[in-house]
């Protein structure tokens, strides 16, 4: 039993592997068997994800992270799977992200096009394996893998939007790509290995030249990841491509794009922590001042967005704007909400894609002038006012519920999980023992104030003209299977409100280990081979 525990570790990135891989040698008409095959290989990683969540809970903060050695080879000769809090959290997100998503798309989406389920498998396979590698070199190849399965995804489906957005997307992620490895292979040439705990290890010991060849490579990888993440000024193409892509293809790039920000948290509390010499918090002022552009632009896209769409993707750069600033200011305590922040953000975000479809089968044409004037459709006061008091269909009940939930929950407004996020990281922030709260603090805190807000108003303005504006008065047809996988999106933000305290209290345990590294460093680095630990159990 021991032994099959100690191989959960390598199962999300084998599992959708396997099961993309059988999926090929299916003929496409018998997208049921696919389908039903892809939700029990979701549900299959949703559980091994738990698990592996339990196990790195059940380990003391700063005394070391479980490894997975291929080959049974050593860090840092051989390729290692680390798995950690922070690492088993976004594989329990991925899962919840992957049956929501998977669910919406049986309903019609996943006939839009060839190779559907295959090609979502191995966007979960590239999402886990870039999660817990533990090197550099395999990060770059998970990477690539979920960026070819996602230029699949973009594209799935018709029409011209979809098509022109997904040709940059494919353009802009080749370029980061490129940056990726020339600052991998200038981080090589430097320090001689491509582990990031060995790497940490031996930031501290670098000449001054070799440390400012380091710090020339970190600037550009942080430029791709920075990209990854959306943060401003390189992040004009994430809107569109979100918006023209599909609701559960986006809905998928909700996480992807907090797979940079992962990267960046990874690497920069790891490499640059408080042991790393001269190099120590190398680039944070410009991970707080960009974070915090971003969160400006993110924000005034948000007001200009003249459809759904378009604001979801806007509000994907408020979320992380937030996250790259909290990184920014170093403070474990705000990281620790910061994370909270991703989880609650990630499930609205992820929410609002998928209602958005449902929520535009409600729009008329007319609809956005019937906004603006009601008398150029001959509607008399007399007919308003025989309206009133007309019962509101379930459906329709149904999806304004849920997207005045999706609306608070962005907003971080009571009773969800996003206000407790963003209360949390403010408090953080004012918490300084007796100093005086740094200038950058409260610029921060007045863009979590106005970016929430703004995308209040934003939200309003949108059911306004979506529910209260609307002309038809037929009732959409809203299937279960694309409607249950929104509310149980939004019932599990409920959850982490209600469970606030647990959940809060691991986040602060993830940044306490982040704020550690050496314990990562000493767990990668002094794992036993598993002969060894077959004759000596580990500690």
């Amino acid at each position: 039993m021991k032994d099959m525990m100690d191989h959960l570790i390598i199962v999300p990135i084998v599992l959708p592997l396997i099961s993309g891989a059988a999926m090929l040698l299916l003929e496409e008409r018998r997208r049921s068997l696919k389908g039903g095959i892809g939700i029990a290989t979701t549900v299959i990683l949703l559980i091994v994800s738990l698990v592996l969540l339990q196990q790195a809970d059940a380990t003391a903060p700063g005394s070391g992270v479980r490894t997975y050695q291929l080959g049974n080879w050593p860090a840092p000769f051989g390729i290692v799977l680390v798995l950690d809090r922070l690492s088993a959290l976004m594989l329990v997100l991925t899962s919840v992200l992957g049956i929501a998503s998977l669910l919406y798309a049986l309903a019609r989406w996943h006939r839009a096009g060839p190779r559907f389920h295959t090609i979502f498998q191995l966007q979960l396979m590239g999402l886990n394996g870039a999660f817990l590698t533990g090197d550099l070199f395999n990060l770059f190849v998970f990477f690539e893998v979920l960026l070819a399965a996602s230029y699949g995804l973009v594209l799935h489906g018709d029409g011209k939007a979809r098509v022109r957005a997904g040709l940059a997307y494919i353009a802009i992620n080749l370029t980061a790509s490129l940056l990726f490895l020339v600052g991998a292979s200038l981080a090589y040439g430097v320090t001689g290995t491509l582990n990031m705990a060995d790497l940490a290890s031996r930031v501290p010991g670098l000449a001054p030249a070799e440390a400012s060849l380091l710090a020339a490579a970190a600037a550009i990888l942080g430029t791709a990841f920075l990209m990854k993440a959306g943060t401003w000024p390189l992040n004009f193409w994430l809107p569109t491509t979100y918006a023209a892509a599909s609701a559960p293809a986006a809905a998928m790039f909700a996480i992807m794009s907090k797979l940079g920000i992962y990267v960046i948290l990874r690497l920069w509390s790891l490499v640059f922590g408080p042991e790393a010499g001269p190099l120590a918090g190398f680039g944070g002022e410009w991970l707080l001042i960009g974070g915090m552009l971003t969160i400006v632009f993110g924000m005034a896209g948000v007001l200009a967005s003249q459809s759904l769409p378009r604001l979801a993707g806007c509000s994907v750069l408020v979320s992380s704007g937030t996250l790259v600033a909290a990184i920014g200011l170093g403070n474990g305590s705000v990281i620790g909400s910061a994370l909270f922040y991703l989880v609650s953000s990630t499930l609205g975000i992820a929410a609002l894609f998928l209602l958005i479809e449902l929520v535009e089968r409600l729009r008329d044409p007319g609809a956005d002038v019937l906004a603006v004037t009601m008398e150029v459709y001959g509607d008399s006061d007399e007919e308003l006012e025989a309206e009133i008091g007309v019962a509101i269909p379930a459906t329709v009940a149904l999806l304004g519920g849920s997207f005045i939930a999706c609306a608070l929950l962005l907003a971080g407004l009571p009773p969800l999980s996003g206000f407790i996020a963003k209360f949390g990281m403010m408090a953080a922030m004012l918490k300084t023992n007796g100093a005086s709260v740094p200038v950058s603090a409260w610029v921060l805190i007045a863009l979590l104030t106005v970016s929430g807000l703004a995308t209040l108003i934003a939200m309003t303005r949108s059911g306004i003209t979506s529910f209260w504006a609307r002309m038809s008065d037929s009732v959409p047809r809203v299937r279960i299977i694309e409607m249950a996988p929104v509310v149980a999106l939004l019932l599990l933000a409920f959850g982490l409100t209600i469970g606030g305290g647990p959940a809060m209290r691991y986040m602060e345990a993830t940044a306490q280990a982040l704020q550690a590294p050496q314990g990562y460093m000493t767990g990668v680095l002094s794992a036993p081979k598993a002969d060894e630990g077959a004759e000596e159990p580990r500690p």
